[in-house]
């Protein structure tokens, strides 16, 4: 029973853990884009930006919909449950002001995509960092 019981506790600590992974947003590494505010990327991913602060076109890519990347994120850059998304977008939709981000499956594949394309912005796992892209924020 004991034994059960700390699995369990176990299993709770560990979805934690895997529920507050640090994450970063990221452009190609031949992005001329160094770093950007959190509002700045909350219009962005909210299709209310359509550009960099420098000119330059970009278009967000997102984690899959009930990924705990893609809640955390839009928690913290827009402070929105998975629930005031669906409206948000339900509602931009409708209206025809906006089309939510292209969704890609994983974070390995969204570092991909905007390696290949400084126009890209996404966010990704910390642990996926590579020298391919470039974080311009970081949220804890």
């Amino acid at each position: 029973m004991i034994r059960k019981l700390l699995c369990c506790v176990l299993l709770v600590l560990l979805a934690g853990a895997a529920a507050a992974a640090e994450l970063v947003v990221v452009v190609s590494a031949r992005s001329p884009i160094t770093t950007l505010r959190v509002e700045q990327v909350a219009d962005i991913f909210l299709s209310e930006a359509t550009r960099f602060p420098d000119g330059g076109e970009v278009v967000a890519l997102d984690q899959p919909i009930g990924s705990p990347l893609r809640d955390d994120f839009y928690l913290k850059v827009a402070n929105r449950s998975p629930a005031l998304m669906k409206a948000y977008w339900t509602k931009k939709i409708f209206t025809g002001r906006g089309q939510p981000p292209r969704e890609l499956p994983n974070s390995q594949a969204v570092r991909k995509l905007v390696a290949d394309n400084p126009t890209l912005i996404g966010y990704i796992d910390r642990n996926s960092l590579d020298a391919s892209v470039r974080p311009v924020l970081v949220l804890h």
